[in-house]
């Protein structure tokens, strides 16, 4: 499980980087397939010819010497080495090479000392590194020292280079080609992911149209369409409810009318309070429908718009103190979060005796926090209390709660805006709220 984790940490996210994975890696390892295969078949092979080549050469010296062991026909012999072989060859008599074996430092040396040891079969040292275009060879012969300087390049085959030169510039042209082609493949659904987060969030996009590769586009026309449906819906839904609450209120006033006209009398006043209580009911029903409004979010400055209901709340008697982090500008839409506020506000001073809200940024969101000091909520009623008509008190007397809409509301109108409520523990000892409004 920890290496599955792990694979899981280091693996890009992004679709264009998981892409961009597999194509690369097949690329990579026929990379390294086809180096491994020219290194072992070509380079080796290659490299150790040409060393027995200058490894011939110096042999052929070394017979001819032997065989004409005169002073004379030695310097003609050496002389007329040096323009065919491409070498210079010069015998230092006398002198004496150092006990030691010859140590390879590179595969050209390795070959080289290989070679000799097949062909000359005498002692011998290899200088590599005295001169930058020419090696050294030394052969011990019973004259002295036979030292030979050959050019660089008839020992070492500069294909090595090229060859991988060759195949870094293709893989980074097609890694580039590649890049290019799988961006323009992923900007669709990109344009598709964001589409989607600002219709969450209450958004228009006018603009949005299918594009792109054939799966794609069907997603994008899927979208659209479910989003139309979703608005369909939602307007329905709407204009139902309010227009049943309106219609309602029609014979509700009436009644109301004719219970003033009757003054006094035996169950008369609790059946005006039936109908306060239904009016108050409407009322709820009414800002629940108009919490899905189509209401277009603006930038708005929340610490203003807080302000306005902490004041509000004050006029109603609650205690409750602000603190915002500054000037917070967010997209809003600024009456259904008002509503939603307020809701949320209204709770807290109904139950508790103080009540706190602060407001910030947190990373990539606005995070509002309503703390009091009342009952809360228990723990395992809190995602009851955002289904509508939930109440935790369960009379319905108006006087102790509303109708079971207003957390309800409230969290409708924070999905809207593509954020979220979440219900805690307030370190003030009662309920915290914390809504999170992306940016």
């Amino acid at each position: 499980m920890a290496r599955e984790s792990l694979i899981k940490r280091l693996l890009p996210h992004s679709l264009l980087g998981r892409s961009l994975l597999i194509i690369v890696t097949p690329l990579v390892l026929l990379q390294v397939v086809s180096g491994v295969v020219f290194f072992e078949s070509h380079w080796d092979k290659v490299s150790l010819r040409m060393a027995r080549n200058v490894a011939g050469d110096i042999a052929a010296l070394v017979a001819l010497i032997r065989e004409y062991p005169e002073s004379g026909d030695r310097d003609r012999i050496l002389w007329l080495a040096g323009d065919p072989m491409q070498v210079v060859v010069r015998l230092k008599e006398g002198e004496n090479l150092p006990n030691t074996a010859p140590v390879a430092n590179d595969m050209m040396e390795e070959m080289l000392i290989r070679a000799m040891g097949e062909y000359v079969g005498k002692p011998f040292q290899i200088d590599a590194h005295t001169m930058d275009r020419e090696v050294i060879i030394s052969v011990q012969l019973a004259e002295g020292i036979l030292e030979v300087v050959t050019p660089r390049k008839r020992l070492f085959s500069s294909t090595t280079y090229v060859f991988v030169l060759w195949m870094v510039g293709t893989s980074m042209i097609l890694f580039g080609v590649a890049t290019i082609f799988m961006r323009n493949q992923v900007k669709p659904i990109r344009r598709l992911a964001l589409a989607a987060d600002d219709f969450g969030k209450g958004r228009d996009v006018p603009s949005f149209k299918p594009e792109g590769a054939a799966e794609v586009r069907r997603a994008a026309s899927a979208f659209i369409a479910m989003r139309e449906r979703i608005r369909r819906q939602i307007t329905q839904r709407t204009e139902m409810l309010a227009g049943v609450s309106h219609d309602l209120r029609t014979p509700l006033t009436r009644m109301k009318l004719q219970l003033e006209l009757l003054g006094e009398g035996d169950g008369l006043g609790a059946l005006k309070g039936d109908v306060v209580e239904m009016e108050h009911m409407l009322e709820g029903y009414l800002a629940f429908a108009r919490g899905e409004g189509g209401e277009a979010p603006r930038p708005e400055r929340l610490d203003t718009l807080l302000d306005d209901i902490v004041a509000q709340a004050r006029r109603k008697g609650g205690v409750i103190d602000l603190h915002t982090e500054g000037e917070i500008t967010v997209a809003l839409m600024a009456a259904a979060f008002k509503r939603c506020v307020t809701n949320l506000v209204d709770n807290a001073i109904r139950y508790a005796d103080h009540v706190s809200v602060r407001a910030g940024k947190r990373g990539a969101a606005i995070e509002v926090t309503i703390d009091d000091d009342g009952p809360g909520i228990p723990a395992d009623k809190r995602d009851d209390v955002f289904k509508p008509f939930y109440r935790v008190e369960t009379s319905r007397n108006p006087v102790t709660g509303g109708v079971g809409l207003g957390l309800t509301i409230a969290l409708d109108v924070m999905r809207n805006h593509g954020g979220d409520i979440e219900l805690g523990d307030s370190p003030n000892g009662g309920l915290r709220v914390r809504l999170v409004l992306p940016l």
